[in-house]
């Protein structure tokens, strides 16, 4: 038998509690903001692969942020965060750190000397520069350069629904439109979906949301028909960067934590991992995510816990308060019967 807090600690196994026996080692994301450059082409092959619907090109008066947040229509979001602030032991341009899993680096020199060799050319097509006597405005960090723009930086990461070890949105739903897959994901399944909402506040992220002219629930799939053809989800298969890796779960907790390392003995003490921890209120994430600020800064709950997370304890002592009132009852009406 399992133990009772098996949810919240190392052995969680979801798919397993779900009542899959035989099952694939629990996937899942490692979104390292760090190497992100914010171009969309994970939002982008989200859409593509899962049909979602557009969610319009309004700026939204957030910088270059067209969609805002995570919702029925939007599946990964990439938020930009402007802060005008130093860029600590970060480089203006490539920053030298690890571009990826595999911890190559590039020099912001090595890229500046390839520039100046690189023949340019261009002009006859109308792409260089051209001054049409407008006026310039000045941004933060404008100056010869990108190595002496050190007084502002972008933050950039791609969220997502987390596939959380003890998921709100799984426990509330009344139809059992929402299962947890083999792979310990959890996928929405919209033929059953009676639009109810419950969901909606079950999750503690503010993920999972219903389609407008719709009204069933939408969300991130970890594109689960791939998974059963043994492909890795769209998004993650698009990311140039590898800032989106997609593997085994214990597999990318042990190569987030020796990315954190790495960063901090670069001097980028303000890095941290987030939703990775089994023991938090969700009872850990199924993607989770290395930070350079904390997690409000990137819209992110800074302790997440799942609405039903103490339901069963809740129930307990709701049972013991209704034996008591009826303990009660009962020896008031025994009391007048003596008499």
């Amino acid at each position: 038998m399992r133990d009772e807090h098996s949810l919240f600690g190392p052995l969680a196994d979801p798919a397993a509690d779900a009542g899959h026996e035989e099952h694939p080692p629990r996937v899942g994301f490692f979104t390292d903001t760090s190497v992100c450059i914010g171009c969309k082409a994970c939002e982008v092959a989200c859409k593509e692969w899962n049909n979602v619907p557009d969610d319009g090109l309004s700026l939204l008066g957030m910088s270059f942020d067209n969609t805002g947040s995570l919702g029925a229509d939007t599946w990964r979001h990439v938020a930009f965060i402007e802060q005008s602030r130093p860029l600590s032991g970060q480089d203006a341009g490539f920053g030298g750190l690890p571009t990826g899993p595999s911890g190559s680096e590039v020099s912001a020199g090595t890229v500046a000397s390839a520039l100046e060799q690189a023949e340019r050319g261009g002009g006859e097509l109308g792409t260089s520069p051209v001054d049409l006597g407008l006026p310039r405005f000045e941004r933060p960090g404008d100056a010869t350069g990108a190595e002496s723009r050190t007084d502002f930086r972008w933050l950039m990461s791609s969220d997502v629904c987390k596939h959380c070890t003890h998921a709100g949105c799984l426990d509330v739903c009344p139809t059992g439109a929402l299962f947890r897959t083999e792979f310990g994901t959890v996928v929405v399944q919209q033929d059953i979906c009676n639009g109810c909402g419950y969901c909606v506040s079950g999750c503690p992220y503010g993920v999972i949301d219903r389609r407008e002219h719709d009204g069933r629930a939408w969300k991130c799939t970890l594109c689960y028909d791939r998974l059963r053809d043994g492909l890795e989800p769209a998004c993650a298969k698009a990311c140039p960067t590898e800032s989106i890796q997609f593997g085994p779960l214990d597999e990318l907790r042990e190569r987030a934590a020796r990315r954190l390392a790495r960063l901090h003995e670069d001097g980028v003490a303000e890095a941290r991992l987030y939703g990775h921890d089994p023991g938090d209120g969700v009872g850990g994430a199924g993607a989770f995510f290395l930070l350079l600020d904390e997690p409000e800064v990137y819209g992110l709950p800074p302790d997440p816990v799942v609405p039903t997370r103490d339901l069963a304890s809740m129930w307990k002592y709701a049972g013991m308060a209704a034996s008591a009132f009826v303990a009660a009852a009962v020896s008031v009406f025994l009391g007048r019967g003596k008499r």
